[in-house]
């Protein structure tokens, strides 16, 4: 299907999924912080903001994204301040410690986590750069214009990603339990995932 060293992409893909970035940093969060539902929610939607930048990269959106300074620099920005406005948020009430439930799979919260994780990989261009420059060395140069190799990696990366995130998600959600019958822990949390963020933001504005 036009796929060179199928093997070599997925050991390569492996290792960047596994390195610490903002995707898992968000996942950790709502993980221990709110619990397994909300990390498995958030880890669906990282994922399926994996998915998005596949299609723009398939459709060559992501070639546009690279060669227009302007289109990268609204996208920049605008994913920083969603980052920044997050940890502010959780600032905002760190007086309140994380109180740790498992909502219903309809509750409002629940699917307000997938909207974040979408929104936090979505809106990072580096994302697309990334697999604009990644993917193409493992489809056959006589495919490059093909979208189907690149679409067949893309849902490769993200079923990869949803078994890494969901591991750090079962074994983040067991610390949840024992954080919420600490208060101090709790608001510590709080406040290190707010400033995170932030941190976070200013990174992506600053780079």
């Amino acid at each position: 299907m036009g796929i060179e060293n199928f093997i070599t992409f997925i050991l390569t893909a492996l290792i960047f999924i596994m390195t610490p970035g903002i995707d898992t940093v968000f996942v950790l969060n709502k993980a221990i912080g709110q619990g397994r539902k909300s990390g498995i929610h958030a880890t669906l939607g990282v994922n399926t903001g994996v998915l998005t930048h596949t299609l723009f990269g398939a459709l060559g959106l992501s070639v546009l994204l690279s060669q227009s300074e302007v289109a990268f620099l609204v996208i920049k920005y605008v994913g920083a301040i969603y980052l920044i406005y997050t940890g502010i948020l959780k600032l905002k009430n760190r007086k309140n410690t994380i109180t740790i439930t498992e909502p219903p799979q309809g509750d409002k919260s629940i699917r307000s986590d997938f909207w974040s994780g979408f929104l936090t990989n979505t809106l990072n261009p580096k994302v697309a750069l990334f697999f604009l420059a990644f993917f193409p060395q493992f489809i056959n140069p006589t495919q490059i214009e093909n979208p189907v190799p690149f679409l067949l990696l893309g849902f490769t990366f993200a079923v990869m990603g949803i078994a890494w995130y969901l591991s750090l998600t079962l074994f983040a959600s067991y610390f949840s339990q024992k954080i919420n019958h600490n208060p101090s822990v709790s608001l510590w949390l709080n406040n290190g995932s707010g400033f995170a963020f932030i941190l976070m933001g200013i990174k992506i504005v600053l780079t």
